[in-house]
């Protein structure tokens, strides 16, 4: 069984391209999330997973663009896996109301029961487990790639500083704010890439077609700045990979990110050959 959540877009959900911007399909998942597991349980039997669950990890895949309009968007939620200490959620983002199933977007997301007011995680309990399996369905997308090791490149770092307002009830930094700070972070580093030479990645168009995050310690607001560490760990033809890694002065990291871009072409909008001096580009910052 799925649950179906309709979900209003935004005016602000968009970016400079009228697209629902990549960081926005995490708000969407989060509220889809806490209605499937609020909606179809009796009682309060799953009212703590709602109010009280650790993100482990994120998997997203964006199959197409979404552009403004009145009308909301669907959003379909179900159970891939459950044990004891964790559970994976798999998440389509679609339309079809024309009568052909258009996807936007496909995610699997981990999650572990956390205990808030003990700061610790905790067991599902025997409860949970039965409710939740009565959302059993298949994976969307599949096991995510591996990390690699992290390496530290010239134009890598940003210092990133966090607000007060990327907090969540509980006073950690909200999982989908990581997605913001990796986006801030990647950004930077292409245009620190980029330096003083003839390749210009604005006139290449491109697009995130997978992200990646796993959360490895809650966060807390600091006036302290964060350091974010970014490199190119993979070079295609016409795709290229960025990882990332969050961490504080102290050298404790928080969350790590694996995000393949593709080069496309503008007027057919289907994925193209990167130009050779953007690939060389590229390939020099491989290891």
């Amino acid at each position: 069984m799925r649950h179906t959540y309709e979900c209003q877009l935004r005016w602000a959900d968009m970016d400079l391209l009228g697209h629902v911007n990549n960081v926005t399909y995490l708000d969407y998942l989060q509220e889809a999330r806490i209605e499937m597991l609020l909606a179809h349980a009796p009682g309060d039997r799953l009212l703590a997973l709602a109010e009280g669950a650790q993100v482990l990890h994120h998997s997203v895949q964006y199959a197409a663009p979404l552009t403004f309009r009145l009308k909301p968007v669907k959003i379909d939620s179900w159970v891939v896996a459950a044990d004891a200490d964790s559970f994976t959620l798999g998440h389509e983002v679609y339309d079809d109301h024309t009568g052909e199933r258009v996807v936007y977007l496909r995610a699997r997301s981990t999650l572990a029961p956390y205990a808030f007011d003990e700061d610790r995680r905790r067991a599902l309990t025997a409860s949970e487990l039965e409710v939740l399996s009565r959302f059993e369905g298949g994976d969307p997308i599949g096991e995510p790639a591996a990390f690699t090791e992290p390496r530290v490149v010239e134009a890598g770092d940003y210092r990133l500083r966090v607000r007060f307002s990327d907090l969540d009830a509980f006073g950690v930094i909200d999982e989908v704010q990581h997605f913001e700070f990796f986006q801030e972070a990647r950004i930077a580093y292409i245009g620190r890439m980029q330096g003083s030479t003839a390749v210009d990645f604005r006139k290449t168009p491109m697009v995130i077609a997978q992200m990646d995050v796993a959360y490895e310690e809650p966060m807390r607001f600091s006036t302290t700045p964060y350091d974010v560490r970014s490199w190119v760990s993979k070079v295609g033809g016409s795709s290229f990979v960025i990882e990332s890694e969050l961490r504080d002065v102290a050298g404790t990291t928080f969350s790590r990110a694996r995000v393949v871009l593709v080069t496309f072409d503008a007027v057919t909008q289907k994925a193209a050959p990167a130009p050779e001096e953007l690939r060389q580009l590229l390939i020099a910052q491989l290891p």
